[in-house]
């Protein structure tokens, strides 16, 4: 069988549905079950049992499948090897992010990724809730938060620095706090994530760390509309700088606590790329990633970029 086909049987397998791979590759799931049904007649016995609305692994296609894994792996690394040893990177490269990154940090470099690598097509799959790269064969996933745990493989693009942010107007009518725990007083923004909307952690020049309360009237489910809102004078909002930068720098918005680092999960925050644990990055995933680790960070505001680890 050939190395699409085996692809494709992997694929079935990690989403436990015809319908599911078949979303994954934008297909009809009646094309994948006769794959499906072809390969296991070459096969000469069952990869999977089938019911009407899943399908689970038989005995001999769990072993079939995990010993061709690696195999498939290692037959893409080579076409990609020698491929890429007389031409540019070419191909498919599926990457997600968060929507309010991909917007305002990714989209506006896409012209020079498209110059820089003409034969990639780029799939950008902006979503906030996190995506399961395996199932979903997702080449690459940028990520904010503090370092990443699990299977995957990690490296940190760019360092991020949390501000306290708010609208002249608004500081102008309700006033402006002169220290962290004088937000207590204020109609705090909040996002709708856990660690957001109950406590900020504020960290002096000292190196000494407070935990603040806070509360407000109105929560958001997104980081764009978050920045929106505090530019609408409806409160102070605590903004990444990638997303704040341009506001700040034009006095759209103020910093309330400039000698302070201020954050809601942890104080060594970042963007991280990541990708499947696998022995052999595609030449065009390696490409995408490489032109990201040199060009996020550019036009974000205080931003530092870091060198390949």
């Amino acid at each position: 069988m050939d190395t699409d086909t085996l692809k494709t049987l992997l694929l079935i397998a990690r989403h436990g549905s015809l319908a599911g791979a078949a979303r994954v590759l934008d297909t009809d799931p009646s094309a994948l079950s006769r794959l499906l049904s072809g390969a296991e007649d070459r096969l000469g016995f069952r990869l999977f049992h089938r019911s009407t609305r899943r399908l689970s692994v038989t005995e001999a296609g769990q072993d079939y499948l995990t010993r061709i894994e690696p195999l498939v792996e290692a037959l893409e690394a080579a076409r990609d090897e020698a491929a890429g040893a007389d031409r540019a990177p070419r191909g498919p490269v599926r990457l997600t992010t968060s929507t309010a990154f991909g917007q305002v940090c990714v989209l506006p470099h896409l012209p020079a990724l498209r110059r820089a690598c003409p034969e990639i097509t780029l799939e950008l799959l902006l979503d906030d809730a996190p995506r399961d790269l395996v199932a979903e064969c997702i080449d690459l996933a940028l990520r904010l938060a503090p370092a990443p745990r699990g299977d995957l493989i990690s490296t940190r693009l760019m360092r991020t620095r949390y501000h306290v942010c708010a609208a002249p107007g608004y500081l102008a009518q309700h006033g402006t706090p002169d220290h962290p725990t004088g937000l207590s007083r204020h109609d705090c923004l909040r996002m709708a994530l856990p660690e957001y909307r109950t406590r900020w952690l504020f960290r002096d020049t000292r190196g000494e760390t407070e935990e603040v309360p806070i509360d407000g009237t109105l929560i958001l489910s997104g980081a764009l509309a978050l920045r929106e809102a505090a530019l609408l004078g409806l409160g102070p909002a605590l903004l990444a700088n990638w997303l704040a930068a341009e506001a700040l720098a034009s006095g759209a918005l103020v910093d309330l606590f400039p000698g302070h680092q201020v954050t809601a999960t942890g104080f060594d925050t970042g963007v991280w790329a990541l990708y499947p644990d696998r022995a052999h990055l595609p030449a065009r995933t390696r490409a995408v990633l490489d032109f990201l680790r040199q060009n996020l960070g550019r036009g974000t505001g205080r931003v530092t970029k870091l060198s390949p680890p």
